[in-house]
């Protein structure tokens, strides 16, 4: 129930816009055959983005060296200003006690958005609202 109510507010306050800036990023990814990876991930990203609460990220032990390769890239094209949205609104979630698990999740989301490739999100444990930080084991 509350990971239900904190996931409603974070989407009116600042998911749902997130998530159409993930959105937009993975079009304009997807234009390209090259760059669909990028896409892809852009679109897991958006979901994450858009109802973060009772999911967790973990890092894949078999991405290999193309997915060091694509995050240098995405940091460079999109990473770094979507990281530095989610900064942002943390900081602004932050000022307000009640903000300060928001802000908390979108300073997660913010070192997610910085290298997305070789990591998958997954359900977060029973009973916890907030998800561990990445690299936590599911």
């Amino acid at each position: 129930m509350l990971r239900t109510i904190a996931n409603v507010l974070w989407l009116v306050l600042h998911g749902f816009w997130m998530a159409l800036a993930y959105l937009a990023a993975g079009l304009i990814a997807c234009v390209l055959v090259v760059t669909i990876p990028f896409g892809i991930a852009s679109f897991r990203l958006a979901g994450y983005a858009l109802w973060p609460f009772g999911r967790t990220v973990v890092r894949r032990p078999t991405a290999g060296t193309m997915s060091v390769i694509g995050n240098v890239i995405w940091f460079l094209v999109a990473g770094l200003w979507l990281a530095i949205a989610h900064v942002a609104a943390g900081i602004a979630f932050c000022v307000t006690i009640i903000g300060i698990p928001f802000g908390i999740a979108s300073f997660k989301l913010a070192i997610l958005a910085l290298a997305p490739l070789g990591a998958e999100v997954v359900d977060a444990a029973p009973g916890s609202i907030m998800a561990p930080a990445l690299g936590g084991r599911r």
